[in-house]
């Protein structure tokens, strides 16, 4: 016979959610230095190694810049500065809240963060935001 430890539940749902705010503890470390450190400022943060060696904005180019702005509440210069970096967060903030949930409550993982349609959609996204930003018809994507 199991022997029932009272208060066990709750140490064990503690431990089951340790991952997902160990996650969000660095997530929010790094915004709020991204936040507080201009990046904006030369010499901060290094330049992109593709666009130094090519000349071509690749599809995060922006994005410190974007984070930061949002760190300010500045949404518009975010969107101008990396419109796509700035769509993904809510999607980043909803799939961490339902790890975040899942882990509360006990049940197991999802074995993959999204059906492989919508991964490879994204992908997509991101190549043809990537080609956009690059051409004179894309040039106002570009950060």
């Amino acid at each position: 016979m199991t022997e029932i430890v009272p208060g066990r539940r709750g140490r064990d749902r503690l431990r089951s959610v340790l991952a997902p705010l160990g996650v969000a503890a660095i997530t929010a470390a790094a915004f709020a230095y991204v936040g507080a450190v201009d990046p904006n400022q030369s010499g901060h943060y290094p330049t992109c190694p593709f666009l130094y060696l090519t000349g071509f904005y690749c599809p995060g180019c922006g994005t410190l810049r974007a984070m930061h702005a949002l760190g300010h509440a500045d949404v518009v210069s975010a969107l101008g500065l990396n419109p796509l970096a700035v769509a993904t967060v809510p999607f980043l903030v909803f799939w961490w809240g339902r790890w975040a949930l899942r882990s509360w409550q006990g049940r197991p993982a999802r074995t993959s963060l999204a059906h492989p349609a919508y991964i490879w959609g994204l992908l997509g996204v991101v190549i043809a935001f990537w080609v956009m930003r690059n051409t004179t018809f894309g040039h106002f994507l570009a950060p």
